[in-house]
């Protein structure tokens, strides 16, 4: 039996495509240090309940989703890197690496310079416990928060494309590696304030804002020291040119990444407005639950970008067809799991939160159903962002942003937090139906006009 069972694992490693043979054992490494690292953020939740209260989590919740916006400001420098070194790779071109590689770093110090300075004078204007609705109990200003907050995105905002690198020459369980680490230091500085502190929620930000940034750092120095050393960003190579190239690939992304944050990170902010900064919390706690699903899912789905774009530069489209269809059969398990996880959510939440926060019945249905339509999503997003096939995906995404706030609102104001879940549910089934659509068109070479841009 022990026998039967090492071969199957020997020819599940090492019998296949060579591409796919890459997936599978990036899948198995970030399996294993993603397990972790979910572990330690379900620990983390209960954690900084119970040093702050449900207000104050849910205050620094909305304020992390607020300068989460600054992601996008790399005008998808980030995700064109990626795809651009991709590409290079699959056709041995590694003459520009180091200039993309360069200047993309160069391009992000300036904007994030210009993003800090610009946001900061900004954010000077306004009254910032009157924004979020912040009760009389916050008794302290939240303004130094959010510049906390605001400068340590900043940092990371620089320091990110080592993981587009990572991605792009197929090993992603480093870039998950790298997340964990962040997340194990985050954990016991946290842990550490329970033990010598008391409900101090600048220290807290300090502490989750400025561990991840650290260990990206001295990440970034220690790879680009070793393994990474042939593509170590420099003054030399940073030119004009490369930033033109790669402009080109990233604008679309940035106009995605744009219209992806209207959707999806202006749900705290709507909530905080409308229902007060404590429901926050009630909406994070199912929606923490349920991206189980979400992260096991991308562990799984992520080194297909990279693999879609080698796969479409040699003109390998079988590969291709092949992996959509497994992705899709793989999607109907994670869509029962959702389910199963509806089922016994209950009993999880007395277990994990006790009763720290009341989850609503219907709120955790309405964001099972939502993890089932994303994870369709993602498949194809995956595929169109590797092979660089964009336009409709464009167009979709900044559509439907303009119609998802005003959704959102009227759906919140007529039956409360599932109402917002709901508005997502339907703008994502609308994409859906589209992006299915195209990249049916592409695998089968049918693709034209705009399909095919």
């Amino acid at each position: 039996m022990v026998s039967f069972i090492k071969n199957k694992v020997q020819t599940f490693l090492n019998v296949g495509h060579e591409r796919t043979l890459k997936i599978k054992r990036n899948i198995i490494y970030t399996f294993l240090i993603k397990g972790i690292s979910v572990l330690i953020s379900f620990m983390l939740i209960p954690l900084t309940i119970n040093y702050l209260n449900n207000t104050q989590y849910g205050i620094y919740i909305t304020i992390a989703s607020l300068v989460g916006w600054i992601s996008t400001f790399d005008i998808g420098l980030s995700n064109g890197l990626r795809n651009k070194l991709a590409h290079a790779l699959a056709l041995d071109d590694y003459d520009d690496m180091v200039k993309d590689i360069s200047t993309t770093y160069a391009l992000l110090v300036l904007i994030a310079s210009v993003i800090f300075i610009v946001f900061f004078i900004a954010s000077t204007f306004f009254n910032w416990n009157d924004l979020l609705k912040a009760p009389s109990s916050v008794n302290f200003s939240i303004w130094p928060i959010l510049i906390i907050t605001l400068t340590a995105f900043c940092i990371q905002f620089v320091l990110q494309p080592i993981n587009s690198i990572l991605i792009a020459i197929h090993q992603p369980f480093k870039s998950s590696l790298i997340l964990l680490i962040g997340q194990v230091l985050t954990y016991i500085l946290t842990y550490g304030l329970t033990l010598y502190t008391t409900s101090n929620l600048y220290l807290l930000v300090l502490v989750v804002t400025g561990a991840p940034v650290l260990v990206l750092l001295l990440a970034n120095i220690f790879l680009f020291s070793t393994s990474l050393k042939a593509f170590v960003p420099r003054f030399k190579a940073i030119y004009l040119k490369q930033a033109k190239n790669l402009l080109n690939i990233g604008g679309a992304f940035f106009f995605i990444q744009m219209g992806a944050l209207v959707i999806y990170e202006t749900d705290n902010i709507v909530i905080t407005r409308l229902l007060g900064p404590h429901e926050v919390t009630t909406f994070n706690i199912p929606f923490k639950y349920f991206s189980i699903i979400t992260i096991i899912f991308t562990i799984i789905i992520t080194p297909y970008w990279s693999a879609f774009t080698d796969a479409y530069a040699r003109d390998d489209f079988d590969w291709i067809k092949r992996s959509v269809k497994k992705m899709r059969m793989l999607w109907l398990g994670f869509a029962l799991l959702a389910i199963i996880l509806y089922l016994f959510s209950g009993i999880f939440y007395k277990l994990w939160i006790k009763e720290m926060v009341t989850i609503p019945d219907a709120l955790s249905l309405a964001i099972a159903m939502y993890t089932i339509v994303q994870t369709w999503m993602v498949i194809h997003i995956y595929l169109l962002n590797g092979v660089g096939k964009l336009r409709v995906q464009l167009i979709l995404v900044l559509s439907t942003s303009i119609i998802n706030i005003p959704l959102s609102i009227l759906l919140i104001k007529g039956i409360g937090l599932p109402g917002l879940v709901i508005a997502n549910i339907l703008v994502i089934f609308i994409m859906n139906i589209f992006i299915t659509w195209q990249c049916k068109l592409i695998i089968e070479k049918r693709a034209a006009g705009i399909w095919n841009r």
